[in-house]
């Protein structure tokens, strides 16, 4: 084998930037977890949904809302349409519910599993094909609603093997409210909110001030950076909350707050008024799921009142994301025990007692029992 050869090879034998292999014990635990999740949300009644890997570009538009365009990977089919891989699950799901159930007036339930991918350039440890679950919630506006996204994503993690998590909620409905209180314009408005989702409040509170609020003005907005970790908290909020959209916003989180109780998830929550996406389509209640060992959050989610009318279908609808991976990262850093499948029985044989050792493996895996057929080395049949 030449030189020129092996190099070739050697070149081939990589993945691109972004992408990974998983196999062996890796794997087997990666499987594991997710078959434990999808469980879980069987039990609660969602059912499973395969959408296309690639969609037409026009689903993941600015106008919708998602991924912005650049982070798209995007190609062009025989007919000239442009396409583009799947970035985030839930403009999918909304199209096929469109599609589908465009009369359907009951609450419909949704889970997926699948890649979702990312041409982003600036990676910053992060997977450009990344494993992705969760689940859609249509037809349901109501806070109980809410409440069943929250105490399936608790369950969800606690599934995967997780224990020491916090699920923090925020409600986009509370910086609207602020900003039309304030009267800023929509590009105005989608600066801040990339300053605040980004937690870079000084840019925030000097894009305030070259605005021409003063500085009470500028406290009253900034307010939203306050810790909140209890109902008692959120109670205080709205009493200075000077707005009814924004008042509005905190009592729909008191309400989520009582309900989340009721199913006994209290201990899991917390409020960040300050919590956003870079997806601009949700419209109310939003959450994020945080654990040790990862620095991103290993869940997102959120209510999206007004997507599903970009497909022709006016419904409400909430779900949530769960990224499988980081929650591997952070199973494997916390050093969480994830079981194995039984090790798999070897059974050896020879051309002389091949029937015999089929006869074996055969009973044995109408038992359950993992078992594979290994060939000796038969020096007679060389």
């Amino acid at each position: 084998m030449t030189d020129k050869n092996v190099n070739i090879y050697q070149e081939l034998l990589h993945t691109p930037e972004g992408v990974r292999d998983y196999y062996g014990v890796e794997n087997a635990r990666k499987q594991h977890v997710s078959q434990a999740v999808l469980r879980r949300m069987h039990l609660f009644g969602y059912r499973d949904l395969q959408t296309p890997t690639f969609e037409f570009f026009d689903v993941f538009s600015r106008e919708i809302g998602t991924t912005p365009s650049r982070d798209l990977y995007k190609f062009f089919d025989n007919d000239g349409n442009t396409l583009c891989l799947r970035s985030d699950f839930t403009p999918s799901v909304a199209r096929c519910a469109a599609k589908y159930f465009m009369e359907e007036k009951r609450p419909i339930r949704f889970c997926y599993q699948g890649s979702a991918f990312s041409n982003t350039s600036n990676l910053q440890g992060k997977l450009r094909e990344s494993t992705q679950m969760g689940v859609e919630l249509i037809n349901d506006p109501s806070v109980y609603a809410d409440a069943e996204m929250i105490a399936l994503l608790i369950e969800c993690l606690q599934q995967a093997g997780l224990s020491r998590f916090q699920i923090s909620i925020g409600n986009v409905e509370y910086f609207k409210g602020v900003c039309q209180a304030f009267d800023l314009d929509q590009e105005t408005e989608i600066t801040l909110r990339d300053y605040i989702s980004g937690k870079n409040f000084f840019a925030a509170e000097d894009l305030l001030k070259n605005l021409g609020l003063n500085r009470e003005q500028r406290d009253q907005f900034l307010r939203i950076t306050d810790f909140m970790d209890d109902r008692k908290a959120l109670e205080a909020v709205r009493e200075v909350t000077g707005n009814e959209r924004s008042r509005d916003a905190i009592t729909r989180l008191i309400d989520l707050c009582d309900v989340i109780e009721e199913y006994g998830y209290g201990g899991y929550i917390s409020f960040d008024l300050t919590l956003l996406s870079k997806y601009h389509y949700y419209t109310g209640v939003i959450f994020k799921g945080y654990t040790y060992g990862t620095g991103e959050a290993v869940a997102t989610g959120g209510r999206y009142d007004n997507l599903l009318l970009h497909f022709g279908k006016d419904a409400a609808a909430i779900g949530f994301m769960i990224q499988i991976d980081a929650v591997m990262e952070a199973i494997q850093r916390q050093k969480i025990h994830i079981p194995l499948p039984a090790r798999v029985v070897e059974i050896r044989y020879t051309r002389q007692d091949y029937q015999e050792s089929l006869k074996k493996a055969i009973q044995l895996r109408r038992e359950g029992i993992r078992c594979v057929l290994i060939p000796e080395d038969d020096k007679e049949g060389n």
